[in-house]
């Protein structure tokens, strides 16, 4: 029965991280190391997770230098077969590791599993799909396309994969997830566990301190792996590939709590939404986007809040997510 490390970087996870942990003990699949990197926390974290009785946890701690160079830290302690990395505020479903051992399994020249993800709220209350996308195999131009694998809490890597692509950049300041997945799928093949396994935190305002960071690192590292890329590339995937971006970065705009910053920032980047899909000019969602943006920008936030909650027609803005276009054979 392989080993699997479990790697959780942790800043300040105090409110967050017994959950997280609790979904790692439970699972199904047994065999395995859980190990804490704890990156210079000034709250209890490293209190509570040392009072957790299990010999499988070890709790490692440095001076703060961000979630990159933890992951990497954490990968020079692990021991397992295959690695598995969780945010501090993330859960599992209690078959996430075993569903993904046995795709890996079935898929013996596949490196990477990866599963489906939802979005959780600060209860842990499900709230709805985040990323359903099933793809397998060369998944290279599918993963240019739109970020299926979401976050770092997805993926378990064959260790002999990972350490062949070097681990995490930790050069850059935000998409360091991303950066690796491309790198892995330019010379590995994934296979997908169609089911949703990983349950993202989304809380309030939890991208609008970086969000100028992450727009400006996941286009240089599109841009990147556009010139690497392996192999031609559909002529349009690079338009729809930014499309989609855009399209999930307003979506998290618009979700977080309304402030008339938030506002101005998404008249933006419906802006940057039309000029890479023109099919937006058509849909109903794009005037739900604009008033919405609109609002938020006018309004105070108390009123606009209290809007919102009341009219949820005009504050549910899924429809921008099932623009996504996610298969690269449709493109030409």
């Amino acid at each position: 029965m392989s080993l699997i490390s479990v790697i959780i970087p942790a800043y300040n996870a105090a409110d967050t991280i017994s959950e997280t942990i609790a979904s790692v003990l439970n699972q199904t699949y047994s065999n395995l190391e859980l190990i804490v990197i704890d990156d210079g926390s000034q709250d209890a974290t490293v209190d509570i997770v040392t009072a957790i009785a299990d010999p499988r946890i070890q709790v490692f701690s440095y001076p703060n230098s961000g979630v990159a160079i933890s992951r990497n830290r954490g990968l020079t302690h692990a021991t397992g077969d295959f690695i598995a990395f969780l945010d501090a505020d993330d859960i599992w479903t209690p078959d996430k590791l075993e569903a993904q051992r046995q795709a890996l399994q079935a898929n013996p020249n596949a490196k990477v599993a990866y599963c489906w993800t939802d979005w959780i709220d600060h209860n842990s209350d499900r709230i709805g799909p985040c990323c359903h996308i099933t793809a397998n195999g060369n998944v290279y131009a599918a993963l240019l396309l739109s970020c299926f694998v979401v976050s770092g809490s997805n993926p378990l890597i064959a260790r002999e994969a990972i350490l062949d692509v070097g681990g995490f950049d930790e050069t850059l300041t935000a998409s360091q997830d991303f950066d690796l997945y491309l790198r892995l799928a330019a010379r590995y093949e994934f296979v997908a566990v169609p089911s949703p396994k990983v349950l993202y935190r989304r809380l309030p305002n939890s991208m609008s301190t970086n969000l100028k960071r992450w727009e400006t690192t996941s286009l240089l590292v599109r841009e990147k792996y556009f010139e690497k890329a392996p192999e031609p590339l559909p002529r349009s995937l690079r338009r729809h590939s930014i499309g989609n971006f855009y399209k999930a970065m307003i979506f998290r705009i618009l979700n977080d709590p309304p402030h008339p910053k938030q506002g101005v920032e998404a008249l933006r980047v419906l802006g940057q939404n039309l000029r890479y899909d023109s099919r937006l000019l058509h849909q109903r969602i794009t005037l739900k986007l604009l008033a919405k943006a609109v609002l938020m920008m006018v309004l105070p936030p108390a009123i606009a809040t209290q809007l919102f909650t009341r009219f949820k027609a005009l504050s549910n803005i899924n429809a921008i997510v099932s623009l996504t276009i996610s298969d690269p054979r449709l493109l030409t």
